[in-house]
């Protein structure tokens, strides 16, 4: 079993390891559960032909970049993707 201080230092590694690979914009610098999860995500849009979802966690990014952009959401480019389901929920 891992002590707390462990555990924080791993979370830690883990923070630095995703800024990083951020600043470098490439998924082979992420963690790899980091990139498990990006891959399921792309896969059910592929699923769905491309087309978004009925609920905005469904849809990607750039769909939900392009509704806050006809929204006219300030901010929205440097926006994740929570930041903009937050935003669009707002303004719904």
């Amino acid at each position: 079993m891992a002590t707390r201080k462990q555990v924080q230092a791993a979370k830690g590694n883990v923070k630095k390891a995703q800024q990083a690979a951020r600043s470098k914009r490439t998924i082979a610098n992420l963690p790899k559960t980091t990139r498990t999860a990006l891959g399921q995500q792309a896969a059910r849009g592929r699923q769905r032909g491309g087309k978004p979802g009925t609920a905005l966690e469904d849809r990607n990014r750039e769909q939900l970049y392009e509704q806050a952009k006809h929204m006219d959401i300030p901010g929205r480019s440097k926006m994740g993707k929570r930041d903009l389901i937050r935003e669009i929920r707002k303004r719904i």
